[in-house]
């Protein structure tokens, strides 16, 4: 296995460490940040989040750079973005921080992208992330961070940043599927 595929697996392995840090009720206390307060475990659960979604950027600067692609990579890679993004919006709901409906709608779109890869596979198509769908999983990562953080570091504008950036991430979430799903409709009309 090479080495961007290990980093995309460490994104993997951060999820539990994730969970038990946001779920497990620790009472780690509170601290103020930008004349906010934030309970110490939000703040160290949004730091494992943005350190694992960096790890996307990673494992594809050092796959594509030496030359290190890999089917294996075309698939963890947004696998792995998946189950990060979906296990941190389940969380918010979990908190009340993010409405569920647009929750179900991310997750959603994410299974039937999924799912089309998988039929993609068997027709030995391996489609690896096209530069919407990259903006469509960073767009998820700042909404999800702003969110996680309690929307402090966007605490001095006059609305609700993470608010907005969670439409902002359910705009191009519902659009890189749609053009997922446009760009390989033949595979749902040549199915069997």
């Amino acid at each position: 296995m090479n080495l961007p595929n290990k980093i995309t697996i460490s994104r993997i392995v951060l999820i539990p460490v994730f969970l038990i840090i946001m779920l497990v009720p620790f009472d780690w206390g509170e601290f103020r940040l930008l004349g906010a307060d934030l309970p110490v475990t939000h703040f160290v659960g949004a730091l494992i989040f943005i350190l694992a979604s960096t790890t996307d950027w990673v494992d594809g600067h050092y796959a594509r750079k030496y030359n290190l692609v890999t089917n294996m990579g075309k698939f963890l890679d947004p696998l792995a973005d998946k189950l990060l993004v979906s296990a941190a919006l389940i969380v918010l709901v979990e908190l009340g921080f993010a409405p569920s409906w647009i929750v179900i709608v991310i997750i959603s779109r994410e299974f039937a992208v999924t799912g089309l890869r998988l039929l993609l596979a068997g027709e030995g198509e391996v489609v690896a992330a096209n530069m919407l769908g990259k903006i469509k999983t960073w767009t998820q990562i700042v909404a999800i961070s702003a969110l996680l953080l309690h929307n402090i570091i966007f605490a001095m504008i006059p609305f609700r940043f993470d608010l907005l950036a969670l439409w902002v991430a359910l705009f191009f979430t519902i659009w890189s599927g749609w053009d997922y799903f446009a760009k390989n409709s033949h595979v749902l009309k040549n199915s069997k």
